[in-house]
């Protein structure tokens, strides 16, 4: 792909769907309070989302803000125990940012030509916090109550 923010800011693929790269990482550190081990107090990353793409329904095991930059607003969909939401960030009449909560599934899509956002985790990002939804029955449910929603999956 050869869009312009991927070139000015070196994105590469990200495993979820779209673009990214981290651009900080705390040099200090914290335990997870979810299972003790150590991580960086703060991580950062630039993410952008083309038309067309998706981030798929993941989960990060930390508190996570979404904070949009510039383009399109950002669908946001969060999910947790079989409860589903959805909000925007940016546009006119959307916030700037949305918050995460630790452990919750989430997934977006640009309402546009691009979005690009930053998302800002703490106790800092570690992909071994990071998973897909694996579960077959929450696939199936997914499928079955919000079958618009299985390209995110």
């Amino acid at each position: 792909m050869n869009h312009p923010i991927i070139r000015k800011y070196n994105l590469v693929a990200h495993p979820e769907g779209g673009y990214y790269r981290q651009v900080f990482r705390s040099e200090n550190e914290s335990k997870s309070f979810v299972h003790g081990k150590t991580r960086p107090a703060l991580t950062h990353i630039y993410f952008l989302l083309l038309k067309g793409q998706v981030s798929r329904f993941h989960r990060v095991l930390h508190d996570e803000v979404w904070n949009h930059y510039e383009g399109a607003p950002l669908q946001l969909y969060q999910l947790n125990k079989q409860q589903l939401w959805e909000s925007r960030i940016g546009g006119d009449n959307h916030d700037y940012a949305e918050v995460v909560q630790a452990g919750y599934f989430q997934a977006a899509q640009s309402m546009g030509d691009y979005s690009f956002v930053g998302c800002t985790v703490a106790p800092g990002f570690d992909f071994e916090d990071f998973s897909f939804i694996e579960e077959p029955a929450m696939k199936q449910w997914l499928d079955i109550a919000h079958p618009d929603l299985s390209r995110f999956i």
